[in-house]
């Protein structure tokens, strides 16, 4: 199984528990000098031992969204190169489903995580050809407790249930079962009805607005967020620079020199209003890799504006001043 050193706790610890069970091997993708995975390194890794790739669609530390990169996929004497220009959303092409070939040549699977990116863009899974891919609610306005997966009807068809119960399946005999089609398959019991329509609702309602428009929208506030948190003094953002091939989401996690990011989470809160947080982003081993235990992160949806940047970046300017009058 490959993945990345930016992944989530969530798209590591259970093929932790996979491989410690089956007795399979966990291999990990480092950063570039630019703070992205190496995408070079994953192609080499790949092999006909390969199983799984486990990738992040947009880091939620490093903020950059893996298919935005120029690629050389081919030889020396036969480059192609791939962009996407992030602002034409009609007709996308996504690296991610190169990703996916390369996979697919070694006879692994690929899956997703689009947590990060589901609520803040388009996404085509037929487009970015993948064979999995998850999401979570409440990062799209939604419920909390609930997401969902996206998988290939004849994988899902050919995998066996993980939970037993009602709903789930076709018939029930004293010696043995046999189960209902996907997706009802996985849904074992009564599901959380609530949480679902509530998610359905926040997908509508997020479709009404227009998730281009959104993308695009966000695609400038996040050029905003970053200069001017750029602009401070003695402040370390994470992950690389947004430009017009390099498209970074609306979030930008820092850490303010000689300061604790817990300290300046807590301060613009409790004296400002301002809620910003503060940890490792359940992403251990990444923050490990930058040297540092945790970061401040600042995070932004449709919702927000410049004026709000502008009010984030006067309280944190105070309360940098604040803690620096102390040292």
């Amino acid at each position: 199984i490959i993945l990345t050193i930016a992944e989530h706790h969530s798209a590591i610890v259970p093929w932790q528990i996979v491989a410690q069970k089956t007795g399979g091997t966990l291999k990990f993708v480092t950063l570039t000098k630019d703070e992205v995975p190496d995408v070079d390194m994953l192609k080499e890794m790949l092999s006909g031992k390969t199983k799984l790739v486990v990738i992040h669609h947009i880091s939620n530390t490093l903020g950059r969204q893996l298919d935005q990169f120029w690629l050389v996929i081919q030889g020396r004497n036969n480059r192609v190169h791939i962009f996407h220009h992030f602002l034409r959303l009609e007709a996308p092409f996504f690296p991610l489903a190169i990703f996916s070939s390369w996979s697919h040549n070694v006879g692994a699977k690929l899956l997703v995580d689009a947590c990060q990116s589901v609520p803040h863009m388009v996404v085509d899974v037929q487009s970015l050809d993948v064979d999995f891919l998850v999401a979570s609610s409440h990062k799209m306005c939604g419920p909390t407790g609930v997401g969902f997966l996206y998988g290939k009807s004849d994988l899902l068809s050919a995998m066996a249930p993980f939970l037993g119960g009602g709903e789930m399946i076709d018939e029930v005999f004293l010696d043995h079962s046999t189960y209902a089609e996907p997706p009802s398959r996985f849904e074992a019991g009564t599901p959380a009805i609530g949480e679902a329509i509530g998610l359905g609702a926040a997908i509508d309602y997020l479709s009404g607005i227009g998730m281009g428009k959104i993308h695009e929208y966000e695609t400038e506030l996040a050029s905003y967020l970053y200069e001017r948190l750029h602009a401070i003094p003695n402040v370390r953002i994470y992950g690389p620079r947004p430009s017009p091939t390099a498209y970074r989401a609306a979030l930008c996690s820092f850490n303010v020199e000689n300061i604790q990011a817990t300290d300046i989470a807590t301060f613009l809160d409790q004296e400002y209003g301002v809620a910003i947080r503060s940890g490792h982003h359940c992403a251990q081993p990444l923050h490990r890799h930058l040297g540092v235990n945790s970061s401040a992160r600042a995070s932004l949806h449709f919702y927000n504006t410049k004026e709000d940047v502008d009010t984030f970046i006067a309280a944190l300017i105070e309360t940098i001043s604040f803690f620096r009058s102390y040292l």
